[in-house]
Parts: structure tokens; C-alpha cells; sequence
């Protein structure tokens, strides 16, 4: 059997292709990941698919790993920008950015807020990986808080998590611009005073 090595033409490709279905989750939800749509959007024929993945829930899989890792990492920018004591705000300020609400298909789009409501019909591999996603988030936002590693930490974030992605989602469902803004000031207020 052939290895694949590291930066190969092989992988770059396979990361091309996580890239543009990441997107397409993030601005289309799961349910609208079509393999030939995500090809195009790769640059690559319909044909080259299974070179790659086994199937599309494979895909999908790695995919919802991809979106993670690009949330994680922008999340990680903001994070190195911050001042000393006020990195929890300042992810908290980015979750719920205008951006993030308009732009949900980009690399700092949370792909939990963009089409977690369509995980539970998903097969077993995108569920686990997307629950590792979850975790991870919940863990970065931990990591974030003064009591980090305690048992109320923990329970903090997982807080935090569910009111963020919430307010994300009710933010990009409404149709009012005002009423977007508020919800989001609102739950930024809200996790504020409740991590203190």
C-alpha cells in the first residue's frame, strides 16, 4: 500500500476539498452538502472523489473536524490579541461579531451555530465528530475562565457554549438587524455576569 506523505499533492488535495465542504456546512448545513457542489468548489472534477473519501457522511466527518479546526484557530487569533485578563471577553466579542453572524460560511464560522440543529439525523461518525467539536469549544472557553479546572469551571463554559451558539443562532435567524444586535448584547451581558 502507497503512503501518503506529509504535504503530498495527495493530501493538499484532500485538504482542498475539507476546506470547501467545511464551507459548504457552514453555509448550507449538513443537508445541503452536495459531493458534486463541493468538488466544483475545490476546483476538481466529480470523479476524483472517492480517491479521497469513502463515502459522503466520510466526508462530512472530516469536514465537521475541518470547521472546528478553523472556528478554533481564529478563535485562537483573537485570543493572542487580547490584553492580559480580558482573553474571556475578548472570545466572547468574536463568537457573537457581526461578522460571524453574516459571514457564517467563513473560516471563523462556527459550524455548531451554522447547523447543529441537523446533527441528530446525521450517521454515528459526523455525530462523534461533531461532539468533539463541542467539547473542544467548551474546553477553549474553560481554558478562558479564573477557576479554570475546577468542576464549576467546567460547568461554566459548558454554560457559555450552550448561550453563545444559542444567541449565534437566534442572531442569523431573525430578519431585523436591531433585534440580531440585541440578542447578542444581550447574551454577551449575560455571560459576563455569569462568569463574573
Amino acid at each position: 500500500m502507497k503512503t501518503v506523505r506529509s504535504g503530498s499533492k495527495k493530501e493538499q488535495t484532500r485538504e482542498r476539498i475539507l476546506r470547501a465542504a467545511a464551507r459548504a456546512i457552514r453555509k448550507h448545513g449538513y443537508e445541503g452538502v452536495a459531493v458534486a457542489d463541493v468538488m466544483k468548489d475545490a476546483g476538481l472534477t466529480h470523479g476524483g472523489f472517492y480517491a479521497h473519501f469513502a463515502s459522503r457522511d466520510a466526508m462530512l466527518a472530516a469536514a465537521a473536524e475541518q470547521a472546528g479546526v478553523e472556528s478554533a484557530q481564529a478563535f485562537s487569533g483573537a485570543l493572542a490579541k487580547a490584553l492580559p485578563g480580558e482573553e474571556f471577553m475578548a472570545l466572547t466579542d468574536t463568537y457573537l461579531a457581526d461578522n460571524h453572524v453574516t459571514a457564517a460560511e467563513h473560516g471563523l464560522g462556527c459550524a455548531i451555530a451554522a447547523a447543529g440543529s441537523e446533527v441528530p439525523r446525521q450517521c454515528p461518525e459526523v455525530r462523534r465528530a461533531v461532539s468533539r467539536r463541542i467539547k473542544d469549544l467548551i474546553g477553549l472557553v474553560e481554558r478562558q475562565l479564573p477557576d479554570w479546572g475546577t468542576e464549576a469551571a467546567h460547568e461554566k463554559a459548558m454554560g457559555v457554549v450552550a448561550t453563545l451558539v444559542g444567541a449565534l443562532m437566534l442572531a442569523r435567524a431573525v430578519d431585523d438587524a436591531q433585534l440580531s444586535k440585541t440578542i447578542r448584547s444581550s447574551a454577551r451581558e449575560l455571560v459576563r455576569n455569569a462568569v463574573g
